[in-house]
């Protein structure tokens, strides 16, 4: 009897039958030894039937038809891959075939390819084995081979995967009909075209509303000038004036400043609003002759660890901004990467690594110390073991098994070195920015002295601080990197300011400064900034939130819109049907004509659709159906009802359109 083994695509069932040693003839869509058999799918062999297939009335879109709720869900071979599914169903359904190993990709979709595959094949009889790896290393396929568990200890996976498809089925076939019959030729006739039809997705639809509402905030953003005041002291010295609230309690001549700004609204975070506000103020302390006295100094010291590591949405982030790529294009390097045994599964949404990888982690480290090619990699190693630096990160953030689903972080094997020289420029610089986070989290935190001064003049406060790093640390591997990845420029101007550091350690408290001239500092607000490819994948990956900061998005990080192998394509097929556009050049995500149309139909009839986390809300219950805390049947259920009470809404609003 033979084992056979399925592997999701021909590459990777290639690198299968290399560690099996199945050395037999590739044949036509299998390799076969004497105890297995390789195959392969070539992504989705099988899908769900479109409406006519249940019944000829669904070919025509009409109203009578929706809601469409299948009781019984019929799925097809797909025409253009139906030669491959024929060979896989022939290996699956063999006599002398005992024990199935199925190895597609380990996560959703994997699991979900390979199901409708034996669901279409209707494989009785077998032993099957799911084979759930890492990464596409000998060792890893090998452990995955022996560790392989019953097909059916997945079905909660495999359950939340064909719940996910028949939520996206249901939500794109009844809404999408349904807008199009009510608002079809309205939406063609505003756009200039004969007709037009409306694409609406569970997670694309919300996306598009994402990035129209940013336009319509930039559109409606008045700016607005503020005045700062600073003054200028001859020891060289800069400050600029805030009020301090625990000190305009304390003060009746600040609490009387702080009662004035707070009655007439002359004064708010950004500074004063009228420039003859600030001018008289400068005037009231200018004429007190008072002197400026160094009332506080404090000094902290502040230390900064490395980023944790990527995980897809941050890699995409990253290369959207250093490269101008747009997120599929970053998966699909990535994948290439993974491919090549380089690194670690991609479509991953842990930024942290498992306690049982964290066991084997010399591995990695020693396999791209042997291979010591490129120098900016060798340096960092050899600077690692010359400072005997430790490489056990079980006590660090960098490791934590509740943060992990299905696989950890993207990091490198430390294998497949010998595809380097083979890659696009591109390609290197995306793997060498994952060796570069996976590197930085051997070395020490960052440390920092970080000046404060507070100065007295006439009652009124003047501040001034300054930042400098005393110790690199992980900073280091920036530095050896540097020359080869493009490196993004530090918008934080407090953490990279040098100015006044050596003055403002040399102060003293009580100290009198002299004051050599005060003036104002003019601004202007700034309206939001358009989502680029990148920053929308870490918007979905927060359930609608763009946030900029790495700590806060890692405590607030839950279930997003979408998934991170799903995210990248539904940005593009927003731009492939006309409704995003995307700048090549700098991945600038706006609203076409037709886009804000379609919003404005969506905000009209069922503005919940646009709503981020009513979106993240669905894809958190198809986390909980994978985790087994809630049922199949109990989200089918829910999911049948919104369905159905929506279409019937939509349609009263329409009636009296």
């Amino acid at each position: 009897m033979k084992k056979l083994f399925i592997a999701e695509k021909p590459s990777v069932a290639t690198e299968f039958a290399k560690v099996l040693k199945v050395d037999g003839a590739r044949r036509n869509g299998y390799i076969e030894s004497n105890d297995y058999i390789v195959t392969w799918c070539v992504g989705h062999l099988v899908t769900m039937s479109y409406p006519e297939a249940y019944d000829e009335k669904y070919k025509m879109w009409r109203y009578d038809t929706l809601p469409f709720v299948p009781s019984e869900w019929k799925y097809e071979v797909i025409e253009s891959v139906k030669n491959q599914f024929d060979v896989v169903k022939s290996l699956l359904t063999r006599d002398d075939v005992d024990t199935i190993y199925v190895c597609t990709d380990s996560g959703r979709e994997g699991e979900y390819i390979y199901r409708l595959i034996d669901q279409m094949a209707n494989v009785q009889n077998k032993a099957k084995k799911r084979v759930w790896i890492d990464s596409q290393t000998e060792e890893e396929i090998l452990r995955g081979i022996k560790e392989a568990k019953d097909l059916s200890e997945y079905d909660a996976i495999s359950d939340s995967a064909y719940l996910r498809a028949k939520e996206d089925y249901l939500i794109g076939i009844n809404f999408s009909r349904l807008l199009t019959l009510s608002y079809g030729k309205k939406v063609a006739e505003l756009n200039n075209e004969e007709k037009s039809s409306i694409s609406i997705g569970r997670v694309m639809t919300c996306v598009l509303g994402m990035v129209v509402e940013r336009e319509n905030e930039i559109r409606n953003f008045e700016k607005t000038k503020f005045y700062k005041i600073q003054a200028k002291f001859t020891e060289g010295l800069t400050a600029e004036w805030k009020i301090n609230l625990e000190d305009a309690a304390s003060n009746e001549k600040i609490n009387s400043l702080q009662k004035a700004i707070d009655t007439n609204n002359i004064y708010n975070d950004n500074g004063f609003k009228k420039e003859e506000d600030a001018k008289a103020f400068i005037e009231e302390i200018q004429s007190s002759n008072s002197k400026a006295i160094v009332e506080e100094t404090t000094k902290k010291s502040q230390k900064e660890n490395a980023p944790l590591l990527y995980n897809l949405a941050e890699l995409q982030n990253d290369c959207s901004k250093k490269f101008k790529i747009s997120p599929d294009q970053t998966l699909e390097v990535v994948q290439e990467l993974y491919e090549k045994k380089m690194v670690t599964y991609p479509r991953t949404d842990a930024r942290v690594l498992s306690t049982a990888i964290c066991k084997e982690i010399g591995k990695n480290l020693n396999g791209l110390a042997k291979w010591g090619k490129e120098e900016d990699i060798k340096t960092t190693i050899d600077e690692m073991i010359r400072e005997k630096y430790s490489t056990d990160l079980t006590k660090t953030k960098y490791v934590n098994d509740a943060k992990i689903t299905d696989h950890y972080a993207i990091i490198p094997t430390g294998q497949g070195t010998d595809n380097y020289d083979k890659l696009t420029d591109l390609n290197k610089k995306i793997y060498k920015l994952i060796v570069k986070r996976f590197l930085s989290i051997f070395y020490p935190a960052a440390e920092y002295s970080k000046l404060a001064i507070k100065i007295d003049i006439s009652g009124q406060k003047f501040y001034a601080n300054s930042k400098i790093c005393t110790k690199p640390g992980y900073l280091v591997v920036e530095s050896n990197f540097s020359k080869d990845i493009d490196k993004e420029e530090n918008s934080d101007e407090e953490d990279v300011k040098l100015d006044n550091v050596e003055l403002l350690s040399k102060l003293k408290k009580g100290q009198e400064l002299n004051l050599d001239d005060m003036f104002i500092k003019e601004g202007e607000t700034t309206p939001p900034s358009r989502y680029t490819s990148g920053s929308m994948i870490l918007a979905m990956e927060n359930a609608g939130k763009l946030i900029e900061d790495e700590k806060l998005r890692e405590q607030i990080k839950g279930s997003g819109i979408g998934t991170s192998a799903t995210r990248a394509e539904i940005i593009k097929k927003l731009n492939r049907i006309a409704y995003l556009n995307i700048n090549s050049k700098t991945q600038v995500l706006t609203p076409s004509n037709k886009g804000e149309l379609i919003y404005k139909v969506v905000r009209y009839t069922m503005p919940d659709m646009l709503n981020p986390e009513l979106t993240a809300s669905w894809e958190k219950g198809l986390d909980m159906v994978a985790k087994k805390e809630i049922a199949a049947t109990e989200f089918m259920e829910k999911l049948e009802k919104y369905i159905k009470t929506k279409v019937n809404a939509v349609k009263n609003i329409t009636r009296y359109y």
